[in-house]
Order: C-alpha cells, then sequence, then structure tokens
C-alpha cells in the first residue's frame, strides 16, 4: 500500500476486564499518542469482559474521536489482537498493551518505515531497560531460547510493543493458528521466514502493576503452542 506523507495507525490494545484500570490508563495513552506525527485510530479489543470494560470505552469515544471498540465475546488475548489486526485499514497497524504503551517507540518505528515491515520493542537487545523480577525476564529468556531451537528464529522478544506493515497483516494474520499467548510470536516467526524485513528497538520496560496471568499456568500452555506452531510451518514447507 502507498504511504501517504502523514502515515495511518491503527493501535490495538486487547483488553480484559479492566474497568477498574482504563479510567487512568486512557488520557495517559491518548497523551503519549499525541506526540506522533501520525493518523492515529486506537481500538480497543475488549473480549469477554464481564465488568463493564466496554460501557466504560463507549463513554471515552465521546471524549476521543480516534477511539474504537470491538467486542469479542469470548476471553482470548491473542484472537483479540487478531482480529483488531484485520480489521484495521491503516497503512500500519501497532500492538500496545494498556499498561505498556510508548508515544516515543511508535515515532521511532515509523521513522523506520522505509526500511522495516515489522518493528518490534524487545527487552532483550543492546541498550533495553528491563526492570521487571528476575523471574520475567528468565521466563523471556527461556522463551526466545525455545523460539530459537524449536522455530529457528533470530529475533529476541517476539511479546510487546511492535508496529506491523498492512501488507504483513494481509499476507501473514490470515495463516496464523495461534491465538491466546502466542498469536504475534507466529505472526512473527512466520513474517521472518517469508523474508519480511524485521527491526528490534531497545525497550525500558517497567511492571506498573502486577502480572494478572499466572506465568506457572501459561508454561504448559506455551510449550504445546510453540510446538503446534513448529508442526504447522513443517506441513506448510
Amino acid at each position: 500500500m502507498a504511504q501517504s506523507q502523514v502515515p495511518s495507525v491503527t493501535v490495538v490494545i486487547p483488553v480484559h476486564n479492566e474497568a477498574g484500570y482504563l479510567p487512568d490508563a486512557l488520557p495517559r495513552l491518548f497523551s503519549e499518542l499525541a506526540g506522533v506525527e501520525a493518523e492515529i485510530t486506537v481500538v480497543i479489543a475488549e473480549n469477554g469482559s464481564t465488568d463493564g470494560t466496554a460501557d466504560l470505552v463507549r463513554e471515552a469515544m465521546t471524549t476521543y474521536g480516534n477511539l474504537r471498540l470491538l467486542e469479542l465475546p469470548t476471553p482470548d488475548y491473542g484472537a483479540a489482537m487478531r482480529d483488531g489486526f484485520m480489521t484495521a485499514t491503516t497503512e500500519w497497524v501497532a500492538n500496545f498493551d494498556i499498561d505498556y504503551f510508548s508515544g516515543a517507540f511508535l515515532t521511532e518505528a515509523l521513522d523506520l518505515s522505509d526500511t522495516a515491515d515489522i518493528v518490534l520493542a524487545s527487552k532483550r537487545v543492546a541498550g533495553a531497560d528491563d526492570r521487571r523480577s528476575p523471574l520475567r525476564r528468565f521466563a523471556t529468556w527461556t522463551f526466545n531460547q525455545i523460539l530459537s531451537t524449536v522455530l529457528s528464529s533470530g529475533v529476541s522478544d517476539t511479546h510487546g510493543m511492535k508496529l506491523v506493515s498492512s501488507q504483513v497483516v494481509s499476507t501473514i494474520a490470515p495463516h496464523v493458528i495461534s491465538t491466546t499467548d502466542l498469536f504475534d510470536t507466529e505472526l512473527v516467526v512466520r513474517a521472518e521466514r517469508a523474508g519480511f524485513r524485521i527491526v528490534e528497538l531497545p525497550a525500558s520496560v517497567e511492571e506498573l502493576r502486577d502480572t494478572r496471568s499466572s506465568l506457572i499456568k501459561r508454561v504448559p500452555r506455551t510449550l504445546k503452542g510453540v510446538w503446534r506452531i513448529r508442526k504447522a510451518l513443517q506441513q506448510n514447507g
């Protein structure tokens, strides 16, 4: 897709039961995005919430004219990200979390748009500042060792903020079989294998609240998911 002088970006943010967090997070998010030279649409991909999250987003849409709501019935982070990506009609799609976003990253990533198809915010490349707990840092390191060994990936960090071109979304996303924790991982690995240009920028990460998902419960699910990706990639040649 030919790019306009000012790039267009859809920012996809999956959320589940975030009614208590959104009132503070949304003003900070839009304050961050205000400094980015781009036409930005924010899509809150609400999935299976039971606490009025969707109603709160609808109310916020009266304040923020570029805020959109995507409602999904089932709690599934990866499926929400996938559907948000697939509904975007902009030149670029970004993925943020409601407690992890950066206008500076988006600006720097867009500056690389002539030389990259995917820009990843990596917690592991030189210059990164990962202030999370030692356990969380070790889990990230271990996961990426698995990606390197099982999927032959050279990417250092597939989770976190990212900017993806519309070409990658339209070409790769329809073939991704993973949801839950691994949609973005499989998307990046498939794009890497397809020869798309991937650039990693050092990220600064600090946990603003306790993690909402159990690391112990995610381990077996993630291992099964990675092996499933491997089998799917082998079947596709």
